[in-house]
Order: C-alpha cells, then sequence, then structure tokens
C-alpha cells in the first residue's frame, strides 16, 4: 500500500452538481460554487478528507483489485493517487496518497467516486455525454474510443447546450440531471474542431485531455431524457441510424451503466433493472454506425439531428 499523504482540511467550500448541494474540504474547479445563502442548509453530500481504514471489509467484499462494495459502501484504491470511501449516497472520505496531484485525485473522486454515490442514491447513471435538443435531452453512448466527447463539443459548436460529460444520472421520472460546467477533450479533438487548449487544465498531469468550461453552453437545469443513440463503427462511408427493438432496448441501458460492477456489488441489481426497463419503455433508442475510417463529425450530427426530428 502506497504512503499517505498527511492531510488537512483548508476550510469546507460548498458546490452544485448533478442538483445536488455538496461540502467540500478540497477545492472542486470542475463545479459551480454554490450560490443563495448555503448557510444553515444541510448538504446533500459531505466530502472530507479522511483515513480510509479497513475495518468490516471482509474478504467477500472484494469485487476487483482494488475495489470493495458492501449494500450502500464502496472503497476505491488508486494507486499512486487516493483511497475514497463512498457511503450511502451522503458521503465520500478521501485519502490521498503520498505525492499525490490535486487534478488527478479530483478526477476520480468526480468520476468513479461520484458515480459510485449517484448509484448508492437511487439513480440510473448512464456512461455516456448528455446533450440539449429543444426542452429535451439525447443521451450518446459506447465503448471508449467512439467519440462521444467528440460529437458533443461538435453539437456545442452548433450551438447546443451540453447537459453531462461521461456521468449522466437520470431519475426514476425519466429526468436527465445536470452535471459539470465542462466536457473533457483530448488534444486531437481540440485541433480538430479549432478548440485552443493553452491555458486549460489537464485532467491529469502528462496526459493530452483537458478540462474545457462550458461556460453559457451548459445546461444547469434537468431535462427528460427522449433519445439515447448507440455509436458504434460500421462497414462504408455512410452513417446509418436503426432502431433497437426488443431486449435489445434493454441491454444497452444496462450495458452502458457507468461502472455496472458497482451496482452489482452494491447489491442493486434488482432496481437497476427496474430501471433500465422503465425508461427503456419511454425513449427512442437507435443504434448509429458511423464510418469506419474517418469521423466523419457533420454528417453524424445531421444523421442524428434529423432522426430526432422524425422521432420527437
Amino acid at each position: 500500500m502506497s504512503e499517505r499523504a498527511p492531510f488537512a482540511s483548508t476550510g469546507a467550500m460548498h458546490y452544485r452538481a448533478h442538483q445536488l448541494l455538496l461540502r467540500s474540504e478540497i477545492a472542486l474547479h470542475e463545479l459551480l460554487p454554490a450560490t443563495g445563502g448555503v448557510d444553515g442548509q444541510t448538504p446533500d453530500v459531505t466530502i472530507r478528507l479522511g483515513r480510509v481504514g479497513t475495518d468490516g471489509w471482509a474478504d467477500e467484499h472484494r469485487c476487483g483489485p482494488r475495489l470493495w462494495t458492501s449494500p450502500g459502501r464502496l472503497r476505491l484504491q488508486v494507486p499512486g493517487v487516493a483511497t475514497f470511501l463512498v457511503e450511502h449516497g451522503r458521503t465520500i472520505v478521501v485519502e490521498p496518497d503520498q505525492g499525490a496531484d490535486d487534478g488527478s485525485i479530483r478526477l476520480f473522486l468526480l468520476g468513479s467516486a461520484m458515480g459510485a454515490l449517484l448509484h448508492q442514491r437511487g439513480l440510473l447513471v448512464l456512461h455516456g455525454n448528455a446533450i440539449q435538443i429543444g426542452d429535451r435531452c439525447m443521451v450518446c453512448v459506447g465503448q471508449s474510443g467512439m467519440g462521444k466527447s467528440t460529437l458533443a463539443a461538435g453539437f456545442m459548436r452548433r450551438g447546443h447546450s451540453i447537459l453531462a460529460d461521461d456521468v449522466t444520472p437520470v431519475t426514476r421520472d425519466g429526468l436527465a440531471l445536470p452535471g459539470m460546467p465542462r466536457v473533457k477533450l483530448w488534444q486531437d479533438v481540440a485541433d480538430r474542431l479549432g478548440i485552443a487548449t493553452t491555458g486549460l487544465r489537464r485532467i491529469r498531469p502528462n496526459v493530452e485531455k483537458f478540462n474545457y468550461p462550458l461556460g453559457g453552453q451548459f445546461s444547469a437545469q434537468p431535462l427528460p431524457l427522449r433519445w439515447v443513440y448507440l455509436l458504434e463503427r460500421g462497414d462504408g462511408e455512410a452513417v446509418h441510424v436503426e432502431p433497437l427493438r426488443g431486449v435489445g432496448r434493454f441491454t444497452v441501458l444496462r450495458e452502458h451503466t457507468y461502472r455496472l460492477r458497482y451496482v452489482e456489488g452494491m447489491k442493486q441489481g434488482p432496481g437497476h433493472l427496474r430501471a433500465c426497463s422503465e425508461l427503456a419503455g419511454r425513449i427512442r433508442l437507435a443504434r448509429v454506425r458511423r464510418p469506419t475510417e474517418g469521423f466523419r463529425l457533420d454528417a453524424l450530427i445531421d444523421a442524428l439531428l434529423a432522426d430526432m426530428a422524425a422521432h420527437p
């Protein structure tokens, strides 16, 4: 186990994300500061620095090389970064490793740890980007490298607002909740879209991926989720959109749940299956095959907009 860093709180700050009020002992530059008289309000989530012990974690709770779970609890160890303890959808304890950089700690805190917390709160957490289309939104899911962030940036360039990047929690009523006012862009994607990365924060040192602030193109209110598209590579040069039917609709939502093993490890499977089934029954779900060679971004956006217009 890595040597732990000394830790000391510099004072709590308040932020908002995913419709939650967060009280954090760690400065979270990626989030919007909470305004409007938070003094006296009970935070929905408390993030604090502290020791993450191992008491009460039997071997049978281990569900990964550095992941331990039980109902309502999850402990994640990221070597060289930190150990995170997430409990009951309300608390995240962070124990940094010696020499860990702030950016890496925030990356895993706001990604893996926050994703676990959202699962604990009973939300269906999709691993995809949410984009506002009129008064509703669409979510694009797919394997890493399929171009989800590129697609989100392309929609943003056309004037659409972004609701969430990478982690999209959905309520049982089918509302997608806003995440963080930034998207993460690789350098080559930024170059393709003409976005300057000078002065942007890297998500981790020595990684050519940057936090790009959305500014006025962040959609800060929950929106009904109407469309989910599974992005895949296909044959030929054209973009093909085909509806998903039957059990395939349910399967896409389950397989593209953020960190599905968290759900299984915390014994939330039955509720998660119900949530997938309910959402599948109320949205447009389709597979989108893009050309194997190249990334025809404008053609892909045109095809999606046409499909959404045909299935309002």
